[in-house]
């Protein structure tokens, strides 16, 4: 088989870089990042141990630091900073836009973001710290400060003039609308850039703009964000406070990338997996802690599980075909639980559902799980008939699977609901609840259940 072109192109890359790095050569360093797309400069990255990133940064200049940031992940990012001494950080989180600079200081430690945020200037400490109050998920934690702005009283004449003077910085900002703002900062509207073409030069900034554009608060949640952005489509919404000041704009692109990090979050917990992201360039310890911190309290209910077994031993020993259908029935039961769980998990997500709806959930999670629970019941009670020739042997295995399916369905979709009204995290727990009572009163309805039939199974 030939090699793929695309690897050997990134062995190349890695190569020269790994040089670089060695060699201290900046410029070869950074003519390999700016060579790499997004994907390969991130993969890079990873790809360096950890003494050689920090010696990549520390030979870095602020701006190209933060180049190399602003295309590599964040949680990238994060243990980027942290190998780096607090000034040094510091000037390379000054360089970030306002909402990758919060973003990537909110992954640090308190201790290790207050040690950098001392060393920014006073203004943009204190703008850096109220951007990264904002709750997670949020217009307010998504949005940026580098926006074009002008007062209302402003004549076009004035306004070209500005930006002509200020060209470069805001060519940075890649500009296509700028916001007119009335007395202390209040938006009055949203000027498109093309309506300054066609303008007349003593008309002033209010006699061109769109009025009264829509606006999002602060507090804004991301699904609802989507949701206008398909609406409307628009490339940012501005934020406002109560009093209709301007606070930042978030663009559509940061909304849906918010998403995305929310629903990787919640399949990285729901696996296990503590802490956020895992890359296999973290140091081996904390790797090693994250997976145990989960491995340590599923040992614990696995144990739980073996215990009715352990009880009912004598049975097991007396009908041994009864270990055959044991793991069946606690995972197809499993599998019909997590489906209940990801519905739940879904509808909370959405909002489309409260933590207070545990009669609806359940009313409709039992309607289900009987149906399901019958179906399969049915389909292994006949395979064990079969199997056997014993007809009480397949109504045990069968009624065990079809209770155990029924209270599967029921405890997965009530289970996050219950986690969510409790303040913890349904991503979380829900798997490790669901599996312990599955296992458990699958055994227990398994085995309780041939106790009683007992005479008629040996």
């Amino acid at each position: 088989m030939e090699p793929n072109t695309s690897s050997i192109v990134f062995d190349q890359l890695l190569k020269r870089l790994t040089q670089a790095v060695d060699q201290s050569d900046v410029g070869n360093a950074m003519e390999v990042l700016r060579e790499a797309d997004v994907e390969e400069t991130a993969k890079l990255v990873d790809r360096l141990s950890a003494e050689q990133r920090t010696a990549l940064f520390e030979m870095l200049t602020p701006e190209q630091g933060a180049e190399v940031l602003e295309h590599v992940y964040y949680f990238q990012g994060a243990d980027i900073i942290e190998e780096l001494e607090p000034d040094a950080a510091a000037q390379i989180v000054t360089k970030l836009d306002s909402d990758d600079r919060a973003d990537l200081l909110n992954e640090l430690s308190d201790s290790d973001s207050e040690a950098i945020l001392e060393e920014l200037d006073k203004d943009l400490a204190e703008e850096t710290r109220r951007f990264m109050a904002y709750d997670e998920g949020t217009a307010g934690a998504l949005m940026y400060s580098e926006f074009v702005s002008f007062n209302a009283n402003m004549t076009v004449e004035a306004i070209l003039d500005d930006i002509q003077s200020k060209r470069k910085k805001y060519i940075e900002y890649g500009v296509q609308y700028a916001y007119v703002l009335g007395a202390h900062g209040t938006l009055k509207g949203v000027l498109p850039v093309r309506n300054l073409l066609f303008a007349k030069r003593d008309q002033t900034a209010a006699d061109i703009m769109i009025p009264d554009p829509i606006t999002v608060a602060a507090d804004t949640k991301v699904l609802d964000l989507e949701n206008l952005f398909e609406q409307h489509h628009f490339l940012g919404l501005p934020v406002v406070d109560s009093k209709q000041r301007l606070l930042g704009i978030v663009d559509r692109e940061a909304s849906t990338e918010a998403l995305q990090e929310s629903a990787t979050e919640d399949l990285l917990k729901f696996q296990g997996l503590m802490g956020k992201e895992e890359l296999r360039s973290m140091p081996l310890g904390v790797r090693s802690r994250r997976r145990l911190s989960w491995l340590s309290i599923n040992i614990v209910l696995n144990l739980i599980s073996a215990s009715v077994i352990a009880f009912h031993q004598d049975t097991l020993e007396a009908v041994i075909a009864l270990a055959v259908f044991l793991p069946i029935i606690s995972d197809m039961s499993g599998c019909s639980g997590n489906q209940a769980v990801a519905v739940s998990m879904r509808e909370l997500s959405l909002e489309m559902i409260s933590p207070k709806e545990f009669g609806r959930v359940f009313i409709k999670e039992s309607s289900v799980g009987i149906i399901n629970g019958a179906c399969l019941g049915l389909l292994i009670g006949a395979i064990a008939w079969a199997w056997k020739g014993n007809p009480v042997l397949g109504l045990v295995v069968g009624s065990a699977l079809a209770l155990n399916t029924t209270i599967a369905v029921c405890v997965g979709g009530l289970v996050p609901l219950l986690l969510k009204a409790c303040k913890q995290d349904p991503a979380l727990a829900s798997g490790p609840i669901l599996t312990t009572v599955t296992d458990m009163c699958g055994f227990l309805l398994v085995l309780g259940l041939a106790s009683l039939a007992l005479p008629y199974l040996v």
